[in-house]
């Protein structure tokens, strides 16, 4: 990483970027972001991050873990890139609402994708609020091997 990049800009996290952008325009048949398509992978990384929905990625594991997170998930979740990015990615919702997102996730893990997810977060401070229209999909690698699930949303007000 070159000293005083944003973390996103490195060269991990261009990689995951350039996965969320590809999977998403797979999955769903459009691209996430308009024009994403052409763009280099550094530029792809820079205007995911500074994108207006929220977008979020975990990875595969048994209890996935945040790793990605775009400025304005930062902003909502009220957390550093330091202190959302490897994380638990249950920790976003309250216990309560654990179990409707982790069917959730398994039924985007089945098909693929699924669009049109409505469910209540939490933020760092314990603020709740809603989220309505969320995309949820998985992520793959050029040999298919599965890497986690990453999820955007535009639509979202404080409870």
């Amino acid at each position: 990483m070159v000293p005083n990049e944003p973390p996103w800009l490195s060269e991990g996290n261009l990689r995951i970027a350039a996965t969320i952008l590809a999977c998403h325009q797979s999955l769903f048949g459009r691209p996430l972001l308009v024009g994403s398509e052409t763009w280099p992978d550094r530029q792809a990384a820079q205007e995911l991050f500074g994108a207006t929905p929220v977008v979020l990625a975990h990875d595969g594991g048994a209890d996935p873990r945040l790793t990605y997170a775009n400025a304005a998930a930062l902003r909502l979740w009220d957390r550093s890139w330091a202190s959302m990015v490897g994380m638990p990615s249950r920790l976003t919702a309250e216990p309560l609402e654990r179990q409707a997102r982790r069917v959730s996730l398994e039924l985007a893990l089945r098909h693929g994708a699924i669009a049109n997810y409505t469910g209540t977060r939490v933020n760092r401070h314990g603020r709740r609020f809603r989220i309505q229209g969320a995309r949820l999909w998985n992520l793959q690698g050029g040999s298919g091997q599965h890497l986690g699930q990453a999820a955007c949303f535009e639509s979202w007000w404080w409870l």
